[in-house]
């Protein structure tokens, strides 16, 4: 998946923005998912892979979902790279602003889900929803490496997360 933006309108639609950073499919079959459950509200969806998001993108945005994978307890280097490089240039910039977050594990994710709330943290966002665990049961150097194919089941939270976010953007909540 690459960048997508839903173009620039005439009349200012409120947007959502999915920093995300996918190794093995997990997550790109989940941001894949939210953008087409946020393209049934009246919302500009903007889809960035980590390793092209900038602040401009932050500052633009009205509500985000940051989604990647946990590697070895914490998020990926890629999505840690993106907040290395655009912490310093939001800080003090972004106070308040809507948050959610989407974590493909193997087993746990609780590690990237807690290093993410801490920048957001700092960051002065708003954690508008529980974080979003898909555990997909890899334990194997061959399961955790392979491309993952996820249920229903474990799209469905991702999915109303992003359908929650743009209702909430549509009706001016967030």
């Amino acid at each position: 998946m690459v960048r997508a933006q839903l173009g620039q309108s005439m009349s200012k639609k409120p947007r959502l923005c999915i920093i995300w950073h996918s190794r093995t499919g997990a997550v790109r079959t989940l941001v894949s998912a939210m953008m087409q459950a946020a393209s049934e509200y009246n919302v500009e969806t903007l889809v960035i892979p980590a390793a092209s998001a900038v602040a401009t993108d932050i500052l633009l945005a009205d509500a985000l979902i940051f989604a990647c994978p946990e590697n070895l307890a914490l998020m990926t280097g890629t999505m840690k790279e993106f907040f290395d490089l655009n912490y310093y240039p939001l800080l003090g910039k972004v106070n308040g602003k809507s948050y959610a977050c989407v974590i493909a594990a193997g087993s746990d994710g609780t590690g990237a889900m807690r290093q993410i709330e801490r920048i957001a943290t700092g960051l002065r966002l708003r954690k508008i929803a529980e974080t979003v665990l898909v555990i997909t049961q890899a334990q194997t150097p061959e399961a955790i490496l392979t491309n993952k194919v996820l249920t229903e089941a474990q799209l469905g939270p991702a999915i109303e997360l992003a359908r929650t976010l743009a209702a909430g953007l549509e009706l001016g909540i967030f």
